[in-house]
């Protein structure tokens, strides 16, 4: 028995980067969102368990259907079903405001995602098609506190952030944000004016921003270890669910 236990905590945080633990309660959250369904009908050949698993593997490694399936003796359209349908159910929990949340420091950055729905993609800087994704980290504990619907790549930041409705979670809260984020309400550095050098107080502030928004780029990369993010095959909803459950997955990580 110890040794299938073994088994089990090998295969979950070699797959999908979470210990058992953090596995568990991301299990938890799956099953108190009605994972299991109605349990009426053809029931699942899989476990509960098992599906959560194929799903945050899914989104670690990016395997094909047709290599996800054997591994977890389905097939691929099992597969495929499975992610269909728990995908959204990892989404990543709302963010409650604390207390102390004027005294909360936040950051703002977007990233492109390649994809291949070219509904929600475009050709952008980073010569793909691609989404811009807008998210939202706390400075001090460096959790995603929440992450916008993908737009298309060639959106501006300034202008994703302003459809992307995320602004009105930010009530009360400093957020910092990079240049490209001016007139949105945000701190930003300093910009040069024509012909003339920034203040001596003013490149001390811009070293300070630097520094403090670097965290949103660390947490950004993090994410990407979810190969998802590198490249995500799903069409409509999909690469918006996949960000949801990895920011949801992320904060797992890090907080247990």
């Amino acid at each position: 028995m110890a040794g299938v236990l073994r088994a089990e905590r090998v295969w979950v945080e070699t797959f999908t980067g979470l210990r058992m633990t953090q596995f568990s309660g991301l299990l938890k959250v799956v099953r108190e969102r009605g994972g299991n369904g109605t349990l009426r009908g053809r029931p699942w050949s899989l476990p509960l368990a098992e599906r959560v698993l194929i799903v945050a593997v899914y989104y670690r490694t990016n395997l094909t259907m047709r290599q996800l399936g054997p591994l977890f003796g389905v097939s691929s359209s099992t597969a495929c079903r499975v992610i269909q349908r728990l995908g959204p159910l990892l989404a990543l929990e709302p963010a409650s405001r604390a207390a102390d949340v004027v005294e909360r420091l936040w950051i703002v950055d977007g990233t492109l995602v390649p994809v291949r729905d070219r509904n929600i993609g475009s050709s952008s800087r980073n010569y793909r098609f691609s989404a811009n994704v807008q998210v939202i980290v706390d400075a001090d504990t460096r959790l995603v506190i929440a992450a916008a619907r993908p737009v298309p790549g060639t959106t501006a930041d300034a202008h994703a952030w302003r459809a992307s409705g995320l602004s009105e979670r930010c009530q009360g809260v400093t957020v910092l944000g990079d240049g490209a984020y001016l007139n949105c309400g945000m701190v930003t550095p300093h910009r040069k004016r024509p012909h003339r050098p920034l203040l001596p107080g003013e490149e001390d502030d811009n070293a300070a921003h630097r520094k403090v928004r670097a965290r949103v780029e660390h947490v950004i990369g993090r994410m990407k270890n979810y190969k998802i993010l590198r490249d995500c095959r799903q069409r409509g909803d999909g690469l918006h669910h996949a960000v949801q459950a990895v920011a949801h997955m992320h904060n797992l990580a890090l907080a247990s």
